[in-house]
């Protein structure tokens, strides 16, 4: 089965939620008018990593942003994955959503590794389960940013049958090897695609990565994204993900009495 990804690269306005929202919507346009099925848009692309005003940003899923970008999924007929401040229960929640093209939400996922280096355990809670959501192209795992270094995270999402897992992230530049090699690891051991999406411009005072960038199952890297802005696109065939789990069956080799 084939789809068109399209990763939007961008650079935002900290804090300035409708200037991100307008650019993003042009984003998503655009991403239409490439036949994409799918696209994504970075890790807190509205607010930025304005966390001690998050009661400013955050919001129910059925509220705020959540809906508008549904409404942008339908309008534009495609598929729509990014990652939002939530509110539940008093607390906010960094939380990436996918839409269907027909504006339903087809899943949420919220981050469940908190990087403390920008003092998330501060003011986000801490998600409880992982992101396995179902999608017209198979289950598909989700994760966030500071996910990517946790591997374990990512096994069960293969195990459960994803070909197809969809990182997005604030990433700076002064780390962005280990962004790049991480991405392609995780695509190696799992034997499947990874798709991730990196900001670009600066965030509290450091210069944003990019290097957005889709592997395939073999480790090889479709498109790639610098450090400037830029929506990149590429089709994948996810029969190869089933090749490449045939040729090296790791999955069945594994010593699951020992670890």
């Amino acid at each position: 089965m084939k789809l068109t990804i399209s990763l939007a690269q961008m650079a935002f306005e900290f804090g300035e939620v409708e200037t991100n929202f307008n650019k993003a919507a042009e984003w998503i346009a655009d991403a239409s008018g490439h036949g994409s099925d799918l696209v994504l848009l970075p890790e807190l692309w509205a607010s930025g990593y304005d966390l001690s005003n998050w009661l400013r940003y955050a919001t129910p899923l059925d509220e705020g942003l959540f809906p508008r970008i549904a409404d942008l999924a339908k309008e534009y007929k495609i598929a729509v994955g990014c990652s939002l401040l939530e509110e539940r229960d008093g607390k906010a929640f960094n939380t990436f959503v996918i839409y269907g093209p027909d504006g339903t939400r087809w899943g949420e996922y919220r981050k469940i590794h908190r990087f403390r280096l920008l003092e998330e355990e501060k003011w986000l809670g801490a998600g409880e389960s992982l992101g396995l959501i179902d999608s017209p192209w198979g289950p598909i795992g989700l994760a966030v940013c500071y996910d990517l270094r946790f591997p374990e995270m990512f096994r069960p999402y293969a195990l459960a049958g994803s070909k197809l897992i969809l990182i997005v992230a604030e990433w700076p530049e002064r780390r962005v090897a280990h962004w790049s090699k991480l991405l392609m690891a995780r695509a190696i051991e799992n034997q499947c695609f990874v798709a991730g999406t990196n900001k670009v411009g600066e965030s509290l005072g450091a210069k944003l990565g990019g290097r957005s960038a889709v592997i395939d199952p073999w480790g090889e890297t479709l498109v790639e994204g610098d450090d400037q802005e830029a929506l990149l696109t590429v089709e994948i065939e996810l029969k190869e993900a089933d090749k490449a789990r045939r040729f090296i069956p790791v999955f069945k080799d594994r010593r699951t009495d020992l670890y």
